[in-house]
């Protein structure tokens, strides 16, 4: 495992890596897919929707059924979806510890809505670890995959991008990341590959591959 120099912004993903949103949302998502007549399961909408912004969503689901979704069929969703959230999201296991260690500047970059962030950090005791630090894909033109949000974070921040550590759980957000001229680490619990570089199956262990702390 590679130890590199602390970096002088860590940008975290939202959901997935600061709250364990991603079963809840694509369990939801899930259900309503299969009321709309789409043949789906859970893990097969957890591995294909993870990460997208809500039009990108709306566009795949709308390709999978050959048809445009039926009017205000997102905006049941999104209700179905916090209120699910509301009463169920948890923080992420180890990251609130990691979140009192880490003394370099850091922030949020999440393709979700505005609104789901901002519940989602509530309801987990996050949201005060990060106030006025908060990027969604709603501030720039293209999210992510695009590398626009973490332009945009770090810019905003004052730090370049090569001086950037994003920690990310989907695909789009680490291919978003690496657009940017970002090191990104990428975390995936339970993860059976955790030897490959850059990714990593326990909180507790971002510290160290940060460059904070020595093995």
């Amino acid at each position: 495992m590679t130890v590199q120099r602390c970096p002088d912004l860590v940008i975290f993903d939202c959901d997935g890596v600061l709250v364990d949103s991603e079963p809840i949302v694509l369990g939801v998502l899930a259900e309503r897919m299969r009321r709309l007549g789409a043949t789906i399961t859970d893990a097969e909408c957890l591995r294909d929707f993870t990460g997208l912004t809500t039009s990108a969503t709306a566009e795949l689901i709308a390709a999978r059924l050959g048809a445009p979704l039926p009017q205000k069929w997102l905006d049941d969703l999104t209700l179905a979806v916090d209120r699910a959230l509301a009463e169920r999201v948890q923080a992420v296991p180890g990251v609130t510890a990691v979140l009192d260690q880490l003394t370099t500047p850091y922030c949020v970059a999440s393709n979700g809505r505005p609104e789901k962030v901002a519940l989602t950090l509530a309801a987990t005791g996050l949201a005060c670890y990060f106030r006025g630090r908060v990027f969604t894909a709603s501030q720039v033109l293209r999210g992510k995959p695009a590398p626009d949000l973490f332009l945009f974070a770090a810019e905003t921040m004052g730090v370049s991008p090569e001086r950037c550590v994003v920690i990310e759980d989907s695909e789009s957000g680490v291919s978003a990341a690496r657009a940017a001229g970002m090191r990104v680490l990428r975390y995936v619990a339970n993860a059976s590959d955790q030897g490959v570089e850059g990714v990593f199956s326990r909180m507790a262990d971002l510290p160290q591959r940060l460059g904070l702390s020595q093995p």
